[in-house]
């Protein structure tokens, strides 16, 4: 039988705010399809780019490589927020 859980996914290529979800769920992994350097994505759980901070991704200025998967498998409670600078292309996956 094939797995169906694994969650949902949003795709950001801009340097933005994105409200992912609202309300509870969980943060399951961040995959870094394309990197930037000095590019930071931040990771809240709110449903604004502040609050309760999950965590932060920081990008040197000489990038190594792309392609990095960050798992998280970590609860939210309000939401899920993530904030991007530079034009890093990532992945949210989420429940």
């Amino acid at each position: 039988m094939a797995r169906t859980d694994f969650g949902d996914k949003v795709n950001i290529t801009t340097a933005t705010t994105t409200v992912v979800r609202t309300g509870p769920g969980a943060l399951m992994a961040i995959i870094v399809n394309a990197a930037v350097a000095n590019g930071t994505i931040t990771i809240y759980d709110n449903v604004a780019g502040s609050g309760t901070l999950i965590g932060t991704i920081t990008y040197p200025a000489t990038l190594l490589a792309n392609h990095n998967v960050f798992p998280y498998f970590c609860k939210v409670t309000t939401g899920l927020t993530i904030v991007t600078t530079g034009t890093a292309d990532i992945t949210v996956v989420y429940k």
